[in-house]
């Protein structure tokens, strides 16, 4: 008897050994499946409705490290080099060469292009930029569109530039659902933290749905304890099945307040991401050939939008006379919307969007004009040209 007990213990043992030994396979193919994907390129060469990919449904968490070893190679480390105007102490201006530094997350590609998202901020008025890869590799790229309102930016690199072994070494990111979020569970962060490269940092989430007193963002934002430096800006934060949930910001991080960060969720992200993709790819233009549109422009502030009912964008002050502008119908009076695909909320927004237009080439130019107490769309095509000295 005492010898049949034994048998009988040792087959359990086996048992729940062949079985953890099962669960345990499972889980690492579904997070190697989930999380190690290569860059995807698209048959057809043109943008589908979505290139953000779609979650494998994993009822597993993993340990930060796992998720730092296959989630890396999705996150990259962006400079951007601009030029600032400097007003010297006797009233002189000088230009001088800043250097600011972020990070970003690849969402996908085409036959053409690698998708990367980032803030808005991380790439404003950049006169270059350059992308760090996994392997230590840089190639440049350039803004594909940009959405201040909600901070929100995709740039992108062009495949021809990437040796063949970064291609492979680099990730698209797994999209999560960031409405599933609650408050007190693990998040992973990763990022360009001070610009020394990517780093690692967890926590927990402190809140949900957090809107900050005095900033003009458009959306709510998740709350973190895990620390989001400067340089962190665009990068990632994860749940524990190495999904993206989040878009980190340190424009938002309190620094007199330690383990307060901030991360725009990603299923608000994901639609604006996707409009922004679908823009078309332009370089900016040189001085001496930039566009002229001939009018003179201030933002609808949006309290003033609340309490008026006036569309966000950019308000016409003045026409000037003989331009592009008065030459294709817009008037006084008239709020710009969108030029071309790219939505205009301010000044700011038509400047740069003018930006990537040389003289000589036409553009449509969507206002909001008041008809009968009421604001409706008209769209003008407009013939660009230089500015007269």
């Amino acid at each position: 008897m005492q010898i049949k007990k034994k048998k009988r213990v040792a087959v359990r043992l086996l048992t729940a050994f062949l079985c953890g030994a099962a669960v345990g396979m499972a889980a690492g193919m579904v997070f190697y499946r989930q999380v190690h994907q290569e860059v995807p390129v698209q048959s057809d060469g043109e943008a589908q409705s979505s290139v953000l990919p779609e979650t494998v449904p994993s009822a597993f968490t993993y340990a930060v490290s796992d998720i730092s070893r296959e989630v890396m190679p999705a996150v990259v480390a962006i400079t951007n080099t601009s030029v600032q105007e400097l007003e010297s102490f006797f009233g002189f201006s000088q230009s001088y060469e800043s250097v600011g530094r972020g990070s970003g997350i690849i969402i996908g590609a085409d036959k053409e292009e690698l998708y990367i998202a980032t803030n808005n901020h991380v790439v404003s008025d950049s006169q270059t930029l350059s992308v760090a890869f996994i392997d230590g590799t840089a190639a440049s790229a350039v803004v594909k569109g940009t959405d201040r309102e909600n901070d929100l930016a995709v740039i992108v690199v062009r495949l021809s530039s990437l040796e063949e072994s970064t291609r492979h070494a680099i990730r698209t990111a797994v999209l999560g659902d960031s409405t599933e979020v609650e408050v007190g569970q693990q998040v992973v962060a990763i990022g360009n933290a001070l610009g020394y490269g990517q780093s690692v940092t967890s926590g927990c989430v402190s809140a949900l749905d957090r809107k900050l007193d005095g900033d003009e963002l458009g959306i709510t934002l998740i709350q973190t304890d895990a620390a989001i430096n400067p340089g962190n800006s665009g990068g990632a934060l994860l749940n524990m099945k190495g999904e993206l949930i989040g878009i980190n910001s340190a424009k938002y991080a309190s620094y007199n307040v330690e383990g307060m960060g901030y991360a725009i969720p990603i299923s608000t992200a994901s639609p604006i991401l996707d409009d922004l993709i679908h823009i078309e790819t332009r370089d900016k233009v040189p001085d001496n050939r930039a566009a002229y549109l001939g009018v003179v422009c201030r933002d609808v502030e949006a309290e003033v939008s609340e309490i008026y009912g006036m569309p966000l964008g950019a308000y016409v002050d003045e026409v000037r006379q003989s331009t592009p502008a008065e030459a294709a119908g817009i008037k006084a009076g008239d709020i710009i919307v969108a030029l071309a695909n790219r939505k205009i909320r301010s000044r700011d927004d038509l400047l740069e969007a003018l930006s990537y237009y040389a003289a000589g080439e036409s553009v449509d130019v969507t206002v909001q004009r008041t008809e009968d107490g009421e604001y409706k769309e008209q769209t003008f095509h407009v013939l660009l040209s230089k500015k007269k000295s």
